[in-house]
């Protein structure tokens, strides 16, 4: 029996399985392959140098697969900010129906996109950010959870209060994303109030995501206490997998007097993590990495990854039916009672 949630039917989609938005991952050989599988593949826009290269990385992604797909487009605080509109205009101009977005400040940008009939799922860290988002009129909410891989605000709320409490307060439809690598982990954010998930680090770690093997093999072989948080100090909180590097950061931000981001913005250039995935060192420099490494034992195909979580899911969702009896001990104590 396929899935029937607010995130399948809206977004034509099997599975409610998104690959979230991730910089120098989110190409169209990994988002295509997702796509195909009966999950979202998502392009990420900032990975393009430029808008023009987005439309070719959008066409390409069109010729192998003719499933659906999104775009991420992160708005990030920087002394020279991408053009996010032309970005924008590019995905409207290509007909891409779904734009996740993410980061600060996206009202003109959303805006934008609702005005050309582009569906937005806006990724958040915390409630009183959702329900700014829902005022912007977002589709969706993608509550990301403390566990979460790169930027994970600064409430430090895990998905397990945060769903709940995305269910108690939201009226806009949510997916879970922060920590789910598999099918019983669908399953439970389902039994949350999400309507499907989102996974970066899981995806990361499948044949078609376009990073070294050795990357990947460091992913299987890490602990879910292998991450580490860092520029708290600047309250730019981000997990990341823990390396040379990141200690070296740590050690910057823990003894620096002064406090100045000049002094860690070398260590933590986008640069030098760009180049990780290429060279395979994954000390090389930072590259994010989520608590949900811990979970994740080897490097599938993205079809068997997601036809996997599938299976997983719909044997949890039915081992949950078979723990309530229609006869239930007390049901016969109710009707005991009333003799």
């Amino acid at each position: 029996m396929p899935f029937n949630t607010e995130l399948t039917r809206r977004l034509g989609i099997r599975v409610p399985v998104v690959q979230g938005g991730m910089q120098w991952v989110g190409y169209a050989v990994l988002a295509s392959a997702v796509s195909n599988a009966g999950g979202l593949g998502i392009l990420t826009a900032l990975t393009q140098p430029t808008p023009e290269d987005l439309r070719s990385e959008i066409r390409k992604c069109r010729s192998l697969t003719p499933n659906p797909f999104g775009v991420n487009i992160t708005l990030l605080p920087s002394l020279n900010p991408p053009d996010y509109t032309a970005y924008a205009n590019i995905c409207i101009e290509e007909g891409i129906k779904i734009v996740e977005t993410a980061g600060n400040s996206p009202g003109p940008v959303i805006q934008l996109l609702k005005d050309n009939g582009v569906t937005i799922l806006h990724k958040c860290t915390t409630i009183r950010h959702a329900q700014s988002a829902v005022k912007l009129g977002v589709d969706f909410l993608s509550i990301d959870g403390f566990e979460c891989a790169g930027h994970v605000g600064e409430s430090d709320i895990t998905n397990f209060i945060l769903l709940s409490r995305a269910r108690q307060s939201l009226k806009v439809p949510f997916i879970a994303s922060g920590g789910f690598a598999d099918g019983q982990g669908l399953a439970a954010a389902l039994a949350l109030g999400a309507e499907g998930i989102n996974m970066g680090t899981r995806f990361m770690c499948t044949i078609e995501a376009p990073i070294h093997h050795n990357i990947k093999q460091a992913i299987v072989e890490a602990q879910e206490t292998d991450t580490e948080l860092v520029l708290r100090r600047w309250r730019n909180t981000t997990r990341l997998f823990k390396n040379k590097v990141t200690d070296e950061v740590r050690e910057v931000e823990k003894g620096s007097q002064e406090g100045k981001f000049e002094e860690v913005a070398p260590l933590v250039s986008g640069k030098r993590g760009r180049e990780v995935f290429v060279n395979g060192d994954k000390d090389f420099g930072v590259w994010t990495a989520g608590q949900v490494i811990g979970l994740i034992h080897d490097v599938p195909t993205c079809e068997e990854l997601v036809g996997r979580i599938e299976r997983e899911a719909m044997e949890a969702l039915q081992n949950m039916r078979s723990l309530w009896r229609e006869d239930s001990p007390s049901k016969g104590m109710a009707r005991a009672s009333k003799l």
